[in-house]
């Protein structure tokens, strides 16, 4: 039985993408399995997703993939996961990621990805996970999202404590430095701590 720590990966799984978006996935999938992790992620060949899983792979890792059935049938999945699993649908695929993983590192991505972060980030402050969650913000990917995420603070969509539920990290080794040193929070959600905005 494997006892390693996965780290849950979600990206793009575009092929056109800028070159430093692909070198970025691929340092942290070295990353990964150099610091005794193993990955989960979307099960694909495509894009960022796979430069990051193959790297974990050629790098002694255990590569874990999860995928809907519509896109294994559009021949989308891979043979190169040491497991594979089949989901339903998005929403399945997603619980099971979660499922099978002890942290989430967000690499660029486009509305699946954001989708996937949003979702983890609610999971987290409604205390349903305390596992560590990052944004991996290559070239500055995310800025304008952060921006918003702190329109939505200052106009109190969000109280001020959403900024702790997730980490903003500028490179893969700050990624993957703040999970190795992550420190598990002792919350309790309430009704009150959704409701107020300092």
């Amino acid at each position: 039985m494997n006892n390693k720590k996965k780290i849950c990966v979600f990206c793009s799984s575009s092929d056109f993408l800028h070159r430093d978006y692909y070198k970025d996935a691929k340092i942290l999938g070295q990353l990964i399995a150099q610091n005794g992790y193993d990955i989960v992620y979307g099960g694909s060949t495509l894009g960022m997703m796979w430069e990051c899983a193959s790297e974990v792979k050629a790098n002694g890792g255990k590569v874990i993939g999860v995928m809907p059935q519509k896109l294994v049938d559009m021949g989308c999945s891979t043979d190169n996961c040491d497991e594979f699993y089949c989901a339903v649908g998005m929403r399945e695929r997603k619980a099971k990621m979660d499922e099978l993983s002890d942290a989430v590192i967000v690499l660029p991505g486009g509305f699946g990805t954001l989708e996937e972060f949003s979702e983890m980030i609610v999971q987290k402050q409604l205390g349903y996970t305390k596992k560590p969650i990052v944004l991996l913000n290559t070239n500055g990917f995310y800025n304008k999202l952060i921006e918003f995420f702190n329109q939505m603070r200052e106009e109190c969509f969000a109280n001020s404590k959403s900024k702790n539920l997730f980490y903003i990290a500028n490179s893969a080794q700050e990624a993957i430095e703040y999970i190795k040193n992550y420190v598990e929070p002792n919350f309790v959600s309430s009704k009150f701590e959704q409701n107020i905005c300092v």
